[in-house]
């Protein structure tokens, strides 16, 4: 559910970003994309997307295929893309290229030589098209294994302007304590403020890793990321002590409870369906696709977004992307991840919908309405302020474990949220036992 397809088609008023070019052609057409034949090569590329995402994908893959000649074949990974990745290494039989959705991943399979390095014609194309946040991000000892294609802008907090306005409320709120007044201007009117998908925990993990992001700062956030700091540092009981000012049962529909029970897109339906039960759900971009295909509700009128709000001096842009990475040393494939790093491939499903790109030589215009054009711009301006998804940053025991881990333990707080220190105890000792292993 972290790779939900954007599908929103109208402007949204709450999200005040300034849309301006951001470089290149409207095609991309003259970035550095491989120009080399390839008549004959044919390759297996796989990756998690199914639905929409996959049969877009396959249209950038078709682009490939025209201006190379190669024949390329698309398969799906299921939702645990390292294990099928490891049985295919493993079995003498991997894709020539495949999508990593966790950069804790693609550093362990550098590590094992899983993967190989990309050529310089790519680096340099990474540096033509890519903040360094992301060359660092696809990097391992050094080296550049991965071009991150498709990305997600998870700071997002989706609203109903009706509970708004009946609560007397004008503006969404942009700071953390316009957030907490705005959820009590809400409770008192009637109106509960929160959906909560306590159910999938990595939802929790993204609300937590907004808070650190702005709270604490981007280098306490990769200290933490690396666990070079413990889970029992000041910093994180703050953020915890935060979340704790939203996380109050009767600021939740259905209560902490009901929110245990909740995957993702019930708590959006739970904003945006028939019989509203709540005002705001946070979650990123996918959201969208969620209000789209499961509520009567219209994006731009029904349903409104803003940025999730500045914590501390900054708001923060926190979000996930897919890299390629290559599995089979050949041309073919090294020409394939080449032109993925290219402002031609990426305009391919910009122009598609549902996609973000990190690649700035994208064209703003290549979107194909103004939500979607902002919430790639935010990620572009971002630059090297851009804070990749921490629980996807670490071993999976920690970060990517259904109950077990990070998830659980948020969990467990978002259903006692007045115990900060034994929540803060609990996340270390299974962070130290996961970053040991």
């Amino acid at each position: 559910m972290r790779r939900l397809p954007l599908r929103g088609t109208a402007l949204v008023a709450g999200l005040a970003l300034a849309l301006t070019a951001c470089g290149g052609g409207e095609d991309g057409d003259s970035d550095g994309a491989t120009g080399t034949s390839l008549k004959g090569v044919k390759l297996e590329v796989a990756a998690v997307w199914t639905g929409g995402e996959a049969e877009n994908f396959k249209k950038v893959l078709a682009g490939f295929t025209k201006k190379t000649g190669a024949t390329v074949t698309y398969t799906p990974t299921g939702d645990n893309v390292a294990a099928y990745l490891g049985s295919k290494i493993q079995g003498g039989g991997p894709p020539d290229v495949a999508m990593l959705p966790q950069q804790g991943v693609l550093v362990e399979f550098a590590k094992k030589g899983w993967i190989k390095p990309l050529g310089d014609d790519v680096k340099q194309l990474m540096q033509q098209n890519y903040a360094q946040i992301w060359q660092d991000l696809g990097s391992s000892d050094g080296k550049l294994y991965g071009v991150y294609f498709k990305a997600a802008n998870k700071s997002l907090m989706w609203y109903r302007p009706r509970a708004f306005e009946d609560a007397g409320i004008t503006q969404p709120p942009t700071t953390w304590a316009d957030l907490v007044k705005t959820a009590g201007t809400l409770s008192d009117s009637g109106a509960t403020p929160l959906s909560v998908a306590g159910g999938d925990g990595w939802t929790l993990t993204d609300w937590f890793e907004n808070v650190y992001a702005s709270s604490a700062g981007g280098e306490k956030y990769n200290q933490l990321a690396k666990h070079e700091i413990k889970w029992t540092d000041p910093t994180v009981k703050d953020a915890l002590r935060r979340l704790a000012e939203l996380w109050k049962p009767n600021y939740l529909a259905g209560g902490a409870d009901g929110s245990l029970q909740a995957d993702m897109p019930k708590s959006v339906t739970a904003v945006f369906g028939p019989d509203p039960k709540a005002a705001m759900v946070y979650e990123g971009d996918f959201v969208a696709g969620v209000i789209t295909g499961e509520t009567e509700a219209k994006v731009g009128t029904d349903a409104k977004v803003f940025p999730f709000p500045a914590v501390g001096a900054k708001p923060p842009v926190v979000g996930g992307g897919d890299a390629a990475v290559v599995l089979k040393e050949n041309k073919g494939a090294q020409e394939l991840v080449k032109y993925l790093a290219s402002a031609e491939a990426a305009t391919i499903w910009a122009k598609l919908g549902g996609f973000t790109s990190p690649n700035k030589a994208v064209n703003p215009a290549s979107y194909p309405d103004d939500i979607q054009r902002q919430i790639a711009k935010s990620v572009i301006d971002a630059g090297n302020d851009f804070r990749f998804d921490m629980s996807d940053l670490a071993p999976a025991a920690f970060g990517g474990t259904k109950g077990s881990g990070e998830w659980k333990r948020l969990q467990d707080f978002l259903k006692n949220p007045g115990d900060v220190d034994a929540a803060a105890a609990a996340l270390e000792a299974d962070a130290a036992k996961a970053f040991k292993n």
